[in-house]
């Protein structure tokens, strides 16, 4: 006893001073530059702390309804993989900055690779997750803050309504949490966390370490059922039942917008590695291998484990920390879903439903999450099981989505574009395989949750077709670019027995001099804006639905039935990027090498030249 009341004393007061250390150095949470605030890394990881970690509340008692002890070692082995899968959302942060878009996360990165009717997809995804969150969130919060006395099922919809429309009424007001207020409560969470771990850690006993090593047993007999596929499925049904526990890992990315490089990104999930990465899996392990009742205990199995610990007052200090940080985490879906509706009402010019009252709250879309988060959970009946069901597909769609759209951009793009980090593309495939295959497990094996959050997806991703398809911004990158008669008519004033045509990266930004037979072609996407124009014999055309060698195939075609009685030679770039993005691009330089069968009577040239060279000195070396 004596013990352990010493090592509560010394690791609260070392954690004291550590706090008071940092608070006394200005900048540690933001800073004032080039006119604007700017967030730490610190202060954007705390934020997501907050929110990843109220988990802990209800992530390990749904995993143990379902794999049974086991949840003690895969909880702590998919802490591992997602944060390393967060290297991966660094390497988007990355991009994203690169091409000028801060801000937005999965959406902005999705509509980047994929497009605005793709993206929705991802819009949707999220969407769903931060209602969900919400929806979740609010349940547990009235679960724990109720856990020492029962109320009817009804008595805790009608606190978790209440709680969801107190939370929009605080944002409606103008009334947000800051930097310095989340961080007052970490320091609270943090005191909480290391005092419930250590004495968990002391209270193990001869049956405790028992359960771990049954858990450890039983573990390897699962993933050992004699076939391969039988325990890939069984591997991957684990850590679908598991990955609810880090949920809100992806938020960093979100908060991209609030700091000042990617590399600031890169600290913050490396913080989170080492902080939630290693709190959730060891409460986790201390309270699942607790003589407890997990039947019992579902909605408030932490709370609950800590009063065992070290009586009620210590519960009830728990239960005021979980009900808090859950509360807060209501508050970030409200704030998190305002900001990307905001961002793609914006970018589809429904500024309508960016009204603004008098604190400069986005109040219509406060009412509408509201609205919607009361609908879910009046449907669930405020049932933490379905709601988590629902959950954990939104997020592995979500994690899906990533690394899809990661390895798309990839394998197009190469790593030479972004220089200083990057990532093993065969690991990001793996890693979008598991990711896919626990979607399709949970999909078959929850399908009432399934239900559900495909008809939530569906409504949400329904209406961003029909927005898409009217309202895209693309529209009008489009219609600033050049059309390919422009282009006939350019090479047919001249009077040059032969004609030029030479085809050129969007990013290539080198001059060259208008000569009358000779056409520079830059294909563009929509998405990324119209290249500018360098000279009168530039011409930008837009890559719509085909791809770029269908695309190039097509404008040959009306080449060789306008010009048909010229001499045509097609010029290309050689690849200059490393063999493994060469090897990446293998496909597109296949496609390239079946164009002079297609096209027998022009010739075709692929070359690199100095792009510090004069374009007529490249001309004339290409045209000899």
């Amino acid at each position: 006893m004596y013990l352990k009341s010493i090592l509560l004393i010394a690791a609260n007061l070392g954690l004291v001073g550590l706090f008071i250390y940092l608070l006394r150095k200005p900048g540690r949470l933001s800073y004032y530059l080039n006119g604007r605030w700017w967030l730490t890394w610190l202060s954007v990881a705390v934020i997501t702390l907050m929110d990843e970690l109220t988990s802990v509340f209800y992530a390990p008692a749904e995993a143990y309804r379902f794999i049974g002890p086991a949840a003690i070692i895969f909880i702590a082995f998919t802490a591992i993989f997602v944060h390393y899968m967060t290297t991966r959302l660094v390497e988007i942060a990355e991009i994203l900055e690169h091409h000028g878009l801060i801000g937005g996360g999965v959406y902005s990165f999705s509509y980047l690779v994929m497009g605005p009717l793709v993206s929705f997809v991802a819009v949707a995804s999220i969407m769903v997750d931060y209602i969900l969150t919400a929806c979740i969130s609010a349940v547990s919060a009235v679960l724990n803050a109720t856990s020492f006395f029962h109320l009817p099922q009804p008595m805790v919809i009608i606190l978790v309504l209440i709680t969801i429309w107190v939370v929009a009424g605080l944002n409606i007001l103008g009334i947000k949490e800051n930097a310095r207020v989340t961080f007052t409560i970490f320091i609270f969470a943090s005191l909480i966390f290391v005092t419930l771990i250590i004495s968990g850690v002391l209270a193990l006993d001869g049956a405790s370490l028992g359960r771990l090593k049954q858990a450890a047993v039983k573990t390897g007999a699962d993933l050992n059922p004699g076939s391969f596929f039988q325990s890939y499925h069984i591997f991957i049904a684990h850590i679908a039942f598991c990955i609810l526990a880090y949920s809100g890992v992806e938020s960093v990315l979100q908060t991209a917008g609030l700091v000042r490089s990617w590399r600031e990104i890169s600290k913050a999930y490396i913080f989170l590695a080492l902080t939630v990465g290693l709190v959730t899996p060891i409460v986790a392990a201390l309270a699942l291998s607790a003589p407890i009742d997990f039947h019992l205990h579902e909605g408030d199995l932490i709370t609950h484990y800590a009063t065992i610990l070290n009586g009620l007052p210590f519960g009830v200090a728990v239960a005021a920390l979980a009900s808090f940080a859950l509360i807060m985490a209501v508050n970030t879906a409200f704030v998190a879903s305002s900001e990307l509706i905001e961002r793609v009402a914006h970018r589809y010019g429904f500024h309508w439903v960016t009204a603004t009252n008098r604190r400069q709250s986005l109040y219509r879309i406060h009412i509408a999450n509201a609205v919607f988060f009361s609908i879910i959970i009046l449907i669930t009946s405020g049932k933490q099981e379905t709601l988590a069901d629902m959950y954990a597909l939104g997020l592995l769609a979500s994690f899906s989505i990533n690394m899809g759209a990661l390895i798309i951009y990839r394998y197009f793009m190469g790593t030479k574009e972004v220089i200083p980090f990057y990532t093993s593309r065969l690991v990001t495939l793996i890693m979008w395989v598991i990711f896919v295959s626990c979607f399709i497990f949970l999909a078959i094996y929850k399908t009432h949750g399934t239900m559900l959050w495909a008809a939530v997806t569906g409504l949400v991703l329904l209406a961003g077709f029909l927005v898409a398809q009217k309202r895209a911004p693309e529209i009008e990158e489009i219609g600033k670019g050049d059309n390919e008669m422009e282009m006939i008519l350019h090479l047919a004033e001249s009077a040059a027995p032969d004609v030029h045509l030479v085809f050129r990266r969007s990013q290539d930004t080198s001059g060259q001099p208008p000569e009358d037979n000779v056409a520079y072609v830059t294909f563009y996407s929509p998405r990324a804006g119209i290249p500018p124009k360098l000279a009168a014999n530039h011409f930008r055309l837009p890559l719509l639905k085909l791809s770029l060698y269908h695309r190039l195939v097509a404008l040959l075609r009306v080449v060789e039935y306008e010009l048909g009685d010229r001499q045509i030679t097609i010029h290309l770039g050689w690849p200059m990027s490393s063999w493994l993005d060469r090897m990446a691009i293998g496909v597109m330089i296949f496609n390239m090498m079946r164009l002079p069968r297609l096209f027998p009577n022009f010739k075709f040239i692929m070359s690199y030249t100095d792009p510090t060279g004069s374009a007529s000195k490249i001309n004339a070396a290409a045209m000899k």
